[in-house]
Order: structure tokens, then sequence, then C-alpha cells
């Protein structure tokens, strides 16, 4: 069978590829589940400083969950559902959100539902101009079920976000950038060097660093600023020891450029 995410790495760059492009990388249980699995590895490989993620083929980054084979576990009822779709579904968005290193989204095509939710989760994103997006839900009964009632409000405000969500219209790249959606948007041919371009940019800074903002950052943004500035001095705290710290420190006293552990 063929795997549903396809695994290389490239300068320290690790590219994981959706691979139905069949069914415009509809995202299965089987690739959801590998989706994690290759996240988990990349973890602690420490010769791997960032992820791209992208789709298979010309056509999608991912235009959402497997309809068909959520469909029959919503006929088996509310438990079975939630169980085996939007929980996996949420625990592999929250795995891209909450890893510690960067995770960018490239994105192609088409990322509807699901497909659009990856985008929400992933640190950074750079989109094509061949890239449209929507949140196509709502037309099938259903809310969205990996995150996106909640992580599009917080990306682009609560009015802009439901406008998407009730009405299931697609946008273009343009609208995307303006909703704070993605980062980038780049000619069609340039999208996976620009997404080298922007891992290379986040990876020469030390590994230690990266982590703490993407915690600091992630965790944060989900409580009062008081308790998120806690999490920002922990996260501090982390890297004092750290011979990253020193070395940054002296670098810039000697007005050099610093050499990170791990780079």
């Amino acid at each position: 069978m063929t795997e549903p995410v396809l695994y290389r790495a490239e300068a320290r760059v690790a590219i994981l590829t959706l691979n139905r492009p069949a069914k415009l990388n509809a995202i299965d249980y089987a690739t959801a589940d590998a989706l994690i699995a290759w996240l988990d590895r990349i973890e602690t490989d420490d010769a791997i400083g960032a992820v791209i993620l992208t789709g298979a083929g010309e056509r999608a980054f991912s235009a959402g969950g497997d309809i068909p084979q959520f469909a029959c576990s919503v006929r088996l009822g509310p438990t079975p559902a939630v169980r085996d779709f939007a929980r996996r579904g949420q625990a592999m968005t929250a795995r891209i959100e909450a890893f510690p290193k960067p995770v960018i989204a490239a994105v192609g095509g088409l990322a509807y539902g699901g497909g659009c939710e990856i985008v929400e989760a992933a640190h950074l994103a750079v989109a094509s101009t061949r890239a449209i997006f929507a949140k196509p839900e709502i037309k099938l009964g259903m809310p969205p079920t990996f995150g996106g009632t909640q992580r599009l409000a917080r990306l682009a405000g609560r009015k802009r976000a439901l406008e998407l969500l009730l009405t299931g219209e697609s946008f273009d790249a343009a609208r995307a950038l303006a909703l704070g959606l993605v980062n980038r948007v780049v000619p069609h041919d340039d999208l996976m060097v620009e997404a080298h371009a922007l891992a290379r940019a986040a990876i020469r800074h030390s590994p230690l660093a990266i982590a703490a903002i993407l915690t600091a950052t992630t965790r944060g943004l989900n409580m009062p600023i008081a308790e998120g500035l806690l999490v920002e001095c922990e996260q501090f705290a982390k890297v004092v020891p750290s011979e990253d710290i020193r070395e940054g420190l002296d670098a810039w006293i000697e007005g050099r450029e610093p050499v990170f552990v791990g780079r």
C-alpha cells in the first residue's frame, strides 16, 4: 500500500507530504495517525530543526477529512464518531501546534476543512497564488472538528471567522494572508523554495530558544496575560543554564555570529 505520509529530509528540514493525491490528500484515519507518528520521530531527531508540511500532486494541500470514512463513524453514533474522528483530528492538530520545532505549512492548492485546520495549527504558513481555502463543514450539517472553531477565531477575529464558518465560502490566498492564516503568498513555482527559506531563517537560531518561544506563545495564547507571562518566565528559566544563551550573549558582546549547539 502507498504510504499516506511521505518523509524526506533536506538540510536539517523534514518534509512531510500528505500522499493521497487521487483523493485530494483527504485525511483518513491512517493519514492522521501517520502524521502524528512522523512528528513523534522527528521530535527526538536532533538532526532535524524544522518541518515543512505539504500535499502531493498539483491540486490540493488537503481537501479535509475523508468524508466516506468518517460518515461510517457518524452512523455508529456520537461516541465512536467523537472517538475515531473528532478526537483523532484534534490530537493531530494539537500535536502540530505544540510541536517544539517550527512547523511550516506549504499550501499549493485546496486547503479545505481539516486541511485548513492543519494550516491554522501550523506555526507558519506559505501559500502559493493557486491556494484556496474554505471552512465547508457547515454544508455537511456539522461544525469543524479538528479545532477550526477555536484556532480560526484566534487568528482572524471572531466576526471574520464566523463569516467563514457559517457560510462555508471559499477564499483565496490573498484573503488568507489578510486574515493572518498564512505568512506569505508567493508564485506557485516558488512555494517550496520560500517554505525552505522560512525554515532556514528560523533554524539558524538556538534550538532551545526556538522551543521556548513556541511553547510560551502556544500555551500563553490561551491564557490570561498574567498567566502567559508566568509561562514566558518559566521558559526563560529553562534556557538560562544552557550553553546557548551564554554563547548568544558572548557573541553579541564580541561582535560575531553565535554558534549554537545543534545548529
